[in-house]
C-alpha cells in the first residue's frame, strides 16, 4: 500500500507543476518583434529575360524567330554552366 499513496503523491505534484508551468507561460506578455524594415530586392534588369517573355508571348511563331532561337540557346548554355563559344572562332588549317 506505502508503493500506490507514493505514486500518487508523485502524480499530484508532477500535475501541479505542469499546470504551474502551463499558467505561468500563459501569463507571459512577449514583446512585440520589431518589423523588419529591409529594403525590398529588386531584380536587376536581364535583357535575356525580356526576350524570353517576348518570345513566350509569341508562342509557335517563336520556334523560327532568330532572336528568340538565340535567345534559348543562351538561356540554356547559362542553366548548364557553359561559356559560349566565339562564334567567328577558325581553326589554323581551315582556310
Amino acid at each position: 500500500m506505502e508503493g500506490k499513496v507514493l505514486a500518487r503523491i508523485v502524480a499530484i505534484v508532477f500535475v501541479a507543476i505542469a499546470i504551474a508551468a502551463t499558467v505561468i507561460e500563459m501569463t507571459r506578455k512577449e514583446a512585440p518583434v520589431p518589423a523588419s524594415t529591409a529594403p525590398a530586392l529588386q531584380p536587376s534588369a536581364d535583357p535575356l529575360r525580356a526576350t524570353l517573355r517576348r518570345c513566350q508571348q509569341l508562342g509557335e511563331a517563336a520556334s523560327s524567330d532568330a532572336d528568340c532561337l538565340a535567345a534559348w540557346a543562351e538561356s540554356r548554355d547559362r542553366f548548364l554552366g557553359r561559356t559560349p563559344a566565339p562564334e567567328a572562332q577558325q581553326r589554323p588549317g581551315d582556310q
